[in-house]
């Protein structure tokens, strides 16, 4: 078996987006360390969910949406199945496309530093790259450019992490489950901005485009394997940055670019230069991962064989203009990022209770379906998830 790069790497540039940087440096500057294992329990569910995924579209051949339908028969369910498709895609990708424009038009403003221009022309120009490769790119492009975008925001935050040097004592330190003081929600965000309902679709679609023969289900196993866990390692390795940094020393930090602005001092502009390249490759790989996840399942359906790459693009397009327009309101993007973090770490469950509904029916799967321990790793996740969810809910109610 040869190992090749793919759709793995999309879903890494799908959830390293300016969520997660941002999500990461708070947490970092907030809760230094303690909160490292909550991104390497979200990189190991992210591996089992993503693994699902990738047999379904490399395996079965089948896209999570025509899956969905496919299993849902003709009744009530099946429009059930629709509206949560399109409520959590083709609706609230609207608004996760505005934060990743506007995050990337952050990353744009930390290189140039003072002086530069208003935020909303850099997120009008980053909205037209992504329409721009949405339009002119069949899948097999849009992987290339993906892929170097990953290697530019990997390079770039890995080497701000050498810069700064972590302590790996400190590192291993934050493996210990541990909770902080008002730091359950931001918990859930690091697992909610790394487990993303909507890469389990572009995940499915994109390794039935990558391997259409059906016979390439190990190769799709080892992608997704390898590249989340790299994506993984990235993720902590910003949070660890932040720590390093910025914990425990008062100063105040909304996102990522305030802390390529507070390290200047102390690192050197290299620092700065890392961190607001890292942050406008995380935001464009978003771009433009998320409108193609919301035109693959939309398509998946409602679109006909032939109809499908038309609606497609049109699907993605609005998405991205969507995300232009609010992104260009004003609204500030680090509470829009938190806010769809959170809701996506406590909508998880219900997307991971479907995916594995699907994944069980032998019927339409085949040998690609789930066995004991995929069951077993699974429903695992699901019932940590819940917990923390729960534990979210009863803190806000003021029960614990």
């Amino acid at each position: 078996m040869k190992f090749q790069i793919g759709p793995g790497a999309l879903v890494a540039a799908a959830f390293i987006g300016p969520g997660t940087v941002t999500a990461c440096t708070l947490a970092g500057a907030d809760f230094g360390h303690a909160l490292i294992w909550a991104l390497v329990f979200a990189t190991i569910a992210t591996v089992i969910l993503q693994d699902m995924a990738a047999r379904l579209g490399a395996g079965a051949q089948l896209g999570l949406g025509e899956a969905l339908l496919h299993a849902s028969g003709d009744g009530v369910l099946k429009w059930i199945t629709v509206i949560l498709i399109l409520s959590a895609l083709a609706i609230g990708n609207g608004a996760y496309e505005a934060g990743n424009l506007a995050g990337g038009a952050l990353g744009v403003a930390a290189i140039i530093g003072d002086g530069a221009p208003d935020r909303r022309w850099f997120v009008a120009l980053l909205a037209f790259v992504a329409a721009t490769a949405l339009v002119i790119g069949r899948y097999r492009l849009l992987e290339r450019i993906l892929i170097g975008l990953v290697i530019v925001m990997c390079a770039a935050f890995v080497a701000s992490a050498l810069l700064i040097g972590p302590s790996v004592w400190d590192l291993f330190s934050g493996l210990r489950p541990s909770i902080p003081e008002g730091a359950t929600l931001t918990a859930i965000a690091l697992i909610g901005t790394t487990i993303v309902p909507y890469n389990l679709f572009l995940h499915a679609a994109a390794a039935r485009e990558k391997w259409p023969g059906g016979e390439e289900v190990a190769a799709a196993r080892v992608d997704t394997a390898v590249s989340v866990s790299l994506g993984g390692l990235v993720s902590i390795l910003i949070m660890a940055t932040a720590a390093s940094s910025l914990f425990q020393t008062e100063i105040e930090i909304r996102n990522a670019a305030d802390m390529a602005g507070a390290i200047e001092p102390v690192f050197g502009q290299a620092a700065r230069y890392l961190v607001g390249i890292g942050l406008l490759a995380a935001g464009l790989t978003s771009a433009i991962t998320a409108p193609m996840a919301t035109g693959y399942a939309v398509s998946e359906l409602f679109g006909s064989k032939n109809s499908k790459p038309r609606l497609f693009k049109v699907v993605a397009l609005a998405v991205v203009i969507a995300g232009c327009v609010i992104g260009t309101l004003g609204i500030k993007p680090v509470a829009l990022i938190l806010v769809a973090q959170s809701a996506n770490g406590l909508l998880l469950p219900i997307i991971a209770v479907f995916l594995m509904f699907v994944m069980n029916r032998k019927s339409l799967l085949g040998q690609h379906a789930n066995g004991l321990l995929s069951n077993f790793a699974g429903g695992t996740v699901v019932i940590i998830t819940i917990g923390l969810g729960v534990r979210a809910i009863a803190k806000a109610a003021g029960w614990i």
